[in-house]
């Protein structure tokens, strides 16, 4: 037992429980990461093969992070490894050995954001819907819904309410069908379509069960309902299912995470044993109390508190001004005089809000202090508009089937392939039945296609043709076609047209730079790179986003995030700005369900939780709305972390004075 010895009674109890379903209870900063990684490295000392271990997660970051820390625990003497993955990787494995039986190649491509919403576009077209009854992005959000409760087009029909839903669902149907017609499935169909595959297939989810006797998942309050069936039906035949979470941690409803699975977990998996790690090693008491006071006005919660292992001297401060500039001017003088003056290090700060609107009044103020910040959530590498054409380019390359990839390169650059042209063809196309390569002779002797755009599309067939020849031959180096393809087509040229600064020029280009170097990471690290499985590494990685929140972390700044950034995330100080009814909570729950009201409570929650040594709270007695100031009014959150209710002027002089 001496191996355990870092770890306290409840964290080891968790590592010493072999098997049956495992509920552990994982409050903010109580290790459950080490618990994780110390669990798998104790079921293989106790003979479980490494390969029949699976662990799964969220998030690319937590993935690595975990097969780090298992490696260490077991040094150099084990050679296989546990699988540890996101449910997408997981299920990309999958799919990628079993697509066929659904119809669809083994050799699909993954869509990104921009992909999905050029299909959902042609879809609205096809059943002739204007963008002005349903906006392509209204579109997908609604199929991103329906795939997230396992519903496929039949379903998403018959459970239509009003016109719109209706009218969704018979987009969908095209969507669906144009996506496979595409060899393409899109982010959410990763889950999906493993659930159908495993339904429809007894035989191939059998032999996926039997690859592993012991799965766990971190971050289970997380799971939507299609990653519930997956787990489900992985750990079937032997149970022996462990799962990490904390139910008040639970802040994306919206995208899908269903907080039932984690609260009734011991009534889905009969004989759970449920570990509770209460002992927070983050916070300081102060901060913890006002934590635990205010998740307790949440009903629907197992019952848990964070237990402090460190004290705090004025810890905590409340803090209410005259408006949001005010807000925004203390909020940086203070950081301005610990940097300044007491050398504190501007990574040591964060500043937490709410909405996307709240930084901009920040970032006003640290310029004006020449203070260095990173916001981050914004743009992902991935979704920049050059790195998405030349992928494109690749995904053409590789899938000729890959239509959306296509039609959004075959005039990047100008090459006098206009868009009225490219209509024509596309309609005709649709009206029988064909590809769109299929269609251009019969386009050109219809006199459709004027004889200068004809060949200008028969010139970059060939250049298709050329680099697919060049992949066949020269498979493993990417790097080296991927700098001669941005040379032959003048990507260089393309950006100096689109981009008159030359900072962005510069920018532009570096983030081509970048791509390459990614590439070359890529095939350094690949055992045996390809073309494909670089495209399917950037798809997941792109719609991760970690990699770029992870550079951003590491950088010196000041961190501006939303509460939905910071989750996972901690620092020596935090100031929680915006505590404003309408603000947080939100505008949209206020008026909602109660369980709305729950969701915001948590996202308060785990903002609080990010302060390791100092937490302010603050908030502004007006805000400029629609043009006009107007008041606001104390968040009830404010109230409940003092354990009053707001029903006081006297009680609301409390908050501000503190």
């Amino acid at each position: 037992m001496q191996h355990l010895r870092h770890l306290n009674p409840a964290q080891r109890d968790a590592v010493l429980t072999p098997s049956g379903p495992l509920l552990i209870l994982a409050g903010a900063g109580t290790g459950k990461t080490r618990v994780i990684t110390y669990r798998m490295a104790e079921l293989i000392r106790r003979g479980t093969p490494a390969e029949r271990i699976l662990s799964v997660t969220f998030t690319n970051k937590a993935a690595k992070e975990m097969q780090h820390r298992t490696a260490e625990l077991l040094g150099k003497n084990v050679r296989k490894k546990p699988q540890v993955s996101t449910f997408h990787a997981l299920c990309v494995r999958i799919l990628r050995q079993d697509i066929t039986a659904l119809g669809y190649p083994a050799n699909f491509t993954i869509f990104d954001r921009g992909d999905q919403e050029s299909a959902a576009r042609t879809a609205l077209r096809d059943i002739r819907v204007p963008e002005t009854s349903l906006r392509p992005g209204d579109l997908l959000s609604r199929i991103s819904q329906w795939k997230m409760r396992n519903q496929l087009p039949p379903e998403a029909a018959s459970s239509a309410e009003n016109d719109l839903d209706f009218l969704g669902a018979t987009a969908y149907r095209r969507y669906q069908a144009n996506l496979k017609a595409s060899a393409a499935v899109d982010f959410d169909d990763l889950l999906l379509l493993t659930v159908q595959l495993f339904d429809e297939h007894p035989e191939i989810l059998a032999r996926h069960q039997a690859r592993f006797d012991h799965v766990q998942i971190d971050e289970y309050q997380d799971t939507n309902g299609t990653q519930f069936e997956i787990v489900e039906a992985l750990v079937r035949p032997h149970g022996n299912l462990c799962v990490v979470g904390d139910d008040d941690q639970s802040i994306y409803a919206w995208r899908g995470a269903e907080l039932r699975h984690i609260l009734g977990f011991a009534s889905t998996f009969p004989g759970t044993k449920v570990i509770r790690l209460e002992d927070n090693y983050r916070c300081t008491d102060e901060i913890l109390h006002l934590a635990n006071t205010l998740v307790r006005n949440n009903r629907n919660r197992h019952d848990k508190q964070l237990l402090p292992h460190k004290v705090g001297v004025n810890s905590v401060r409340f803090a209410a001004f005259a408006d949001e500039n005010a807000e925004a001017q203390n909020v940086v003088n203070d950081i301005n005089y610990l940097v300044q003056q007491m050398n504190v290090s501007p990574s040591d700060f964060a500043i937490l809000f709410r909405t996307n609107e709240q930084p901009r009044v920040f970032e006003s103020e640290l310029r004006r202090h020449r203070l260095p910040y990173i916001v981050l959530g914004s743009m992902s590498f991935f979704d920049r508009r050059e790195i998405r054409d030349i992928l494109a380019y690749l995904k053409v390359l590789v899938h000729r089937e890959d239509e959306i990839s296509l039609l959004r390169i075959i005039n990047v650059p100008a090459r006098g392939i206009g868009a009225g042209t490219v209509e024509k063809i596309i309609k005709r196309a649709v009206q029988n039945g064909q590809r769109f390569w299929e269609t251009i002779p019969d386009a050109a002797a219809a006199g459709e296609i004027p004889k200068g755009t004809l060949s200008a599309i028969q010139r970059f067939q060939e250049l298709l043709d050329r680099y697919r020849q060049r992949l066949a031959a020269s498979p493993k180096n990417i790097s080296g076609l991927v700098r001669d393809l941005i040379e032959t087509i003048d990507y260089e040229g393309e950006i100096e047209k689109q981009y008159k600064e030359p900072q962005q020029q510069l920018l532009r280009s570096a983030m081509l730079d970048e791509l390459i170097d990614s590439i070359k990471q890529y095939e350094e690290r690949a055992d045996e790179p390809s073309l494909s499985e670089f495209l399917e590494e950037s798809a997941l990685t792109g719609r991760d986003d970690e990699d770029d929140k992870e550079e951003k972390l590491s950088q010196q700044g000041i961190k501006l995030m939303t509460l939905h950034s910071a989750k996972g995330l901690e620092f020596p100080r935090v100031y929680l700005v915006g505590l404003e009814e309408g603000l947080l909570p939100h505008k949209r729950s206020i008026d909602a369900p109660v369980e709305s009201i729950d969701e915001e409570r948590r996202l308060a929650y785990v903002g609080i939780t990010r302060a390791r040594d100092y937490l302010t709270l603050s908030r502004a007695a007006s805000r400029m709305k629609w043009g006009k100031r107007r008041p606001s009014i104390p968040s009830r959150f404010l109230f409940e972390m003092k354990g009053m209710q707001p029903q006081s002027a006297e009680q609301e002089e409390v908050i501000i004075e503190e």
